[in-house]
């Protein structure tokens, strides 16, 4: 699930630390009962409001408040656990470096070679959008 947009983050749980729980959420959240996976996401992927989910699910605001500490503990714990969160953060920070080396070497090849510069020039921008190709499609 991709990573939502922090419009109603309560003043108990800071911005960051809300974008933080929503990544892990992002990781961990299988491994969540049924009802805290639920809740988590109504919370930090929907960004619905402690009263709109107690709302939608027949519970006591307290209920649902209690429900994310809980997750947010586990989410923790899991974390501390297996690191998944921190090897994805140096995977993706390793990745944006290669990326950037990848799109100057390309811009330094058009230089060179000018005959090529559209060719290169699209490819780099597939590569600046991060699409994928899919070499056995044919167009």
């Amino acid at each position: 699930m991709p990573i939502a947009t922090i419009k109603g983050t309560p003043e108990s749980v800071p911005k960051g630390e809300h974008l933080r729980y929503l990544q892990l959420w992002d990781i961990y959240g299988p491994l969540l009962t049924e009802t805290r996976r639920e809740i988590c996401e109504q919370y930090y992927a929907l960004d619905l409001s402690l009263s709109e989910i107690a709302e939608q699910k027949g519970i006591s605001k307290q209920a649902v408040s209690d429900t994310l500490k809980t997750s947010r503990r586990l989410l923790d714990s899991y974390e501390k656990k297996l690191h998944f969160g921190e090897m994805t953060k140096r995977y993706d920070l390793a990745v944006s470096e290669m990326m950037t080396r990848v799109t100057r070497a390309m811009e330094q090849f058009a230089e060179a070679h000018p005959e090529l510069s559209e060719e290169i020039k699209a490819i780099a921008d597939m590569v600046s959008v991060g699409e994928a190709i899919d070499l056995g499609q044919e167009e």
